[in-house]
């Protein structure tokens, strides 16, 4: 079937879209043995494709994970500074995946991984509002901080959607929330956090589109089950 090259890569496995058209603009990508440019498109019933001089891989079984993400680990495959990834931690599920959305480097919980580019693009995609939950537990004031962050606020000069919040406990210097968003802008709840006189001390998402992170112990994975993998390639 024809299409466009980034889609057709990001399906087989070999990275995000995003990443794939970097791939093509910078050269790694062939077909049929001609350097290939971005906005190509190909058949890969038809058509030699390769990337760095090496076919693509087979078209492979989807797979489905649930990882547990620990702090101190960065949400990609790969980084030049060294740095503990999450790839390290599912390297033992048989196939290369690659993470739906991101999780900071200080924050932890619930990160879905997958070989399905078709998934993640649409998953990730602006369009697709996921409500996301979050235990956060913070240093400073407290005291009517559920009301405060509840409140509409604007975030690096967009005005984000109202965010659900409930007290679990309150102490003298902090407290712990619960904290349900909308939207996945760039540490947004930090950046509340921070608005409202607070500071994220740990962050752990629980809940992410209707899955439940449950009792995963940290740095472990799991296989979606069944009615979790219907759950969202019907949405």
């Amino acid at each position: 079937m024809i299409q466009r090259l980034q889609k057709l890569l990001s399906a087989r496995g070999v990275a995000s879209r995003r990443t794939c058209e970097q791939m093509i603009a910078d050269g790694r990508v062939s077909v049929n043995g001609v350097t290939a440019r971005l906005g190509q498109s190909a058949d890969d019933e038809i058509d030699v494709i390769q990337l760095d001089g090496r076919p693509i891989p087979e078209q492979s079984e989807y797979v489905y994970i649930m990882l547990n993400k620990p702090r101190g680990y960065i949400t990609t495959l790969s980084d030049e500074k060294g740095r503990k990834t999450v790839a390290q931690l599912v390297s033992d599920c048989g196939t290369r995946v690659y993470p739906v959305g991101r999780l900071d480097y200080n924050s932890e919980g619930l990160l879905i991984m997958t070989n399905d580019g078709s998934l993640t693009n649409k998953m990730t995609h602006p369009s697709n509002e996921k409500t996301k939950t979050y235990i956060v537990t913070v240093h400073g004031n407290a005291e009517n901080a559920e009301q405060k962050l509840s409140q509409p606020m604007v975030i690096d000069g967009y005005a984000i959607r109202p965010a659900k919040v409930r007290l679990l406990r309150e102490r003298r210097n902090g407290g712990d929330f619960e904290i349900t968003i909308h939207e996945g802008r760039n540490r947004q709840i930090r950046k509340m956090c921070e608005k409202c006189g607070m500071t994220v001390v740990r962050l752990v998402r629980i809940r992410e589109d209707g899955l439940e992170l449950g009792q995963l112990p940290p740095g472990k994975w799991r296989y979606l089950t069944q009615e979790e993998k219907m759950h969202i390639l019907q949405k």
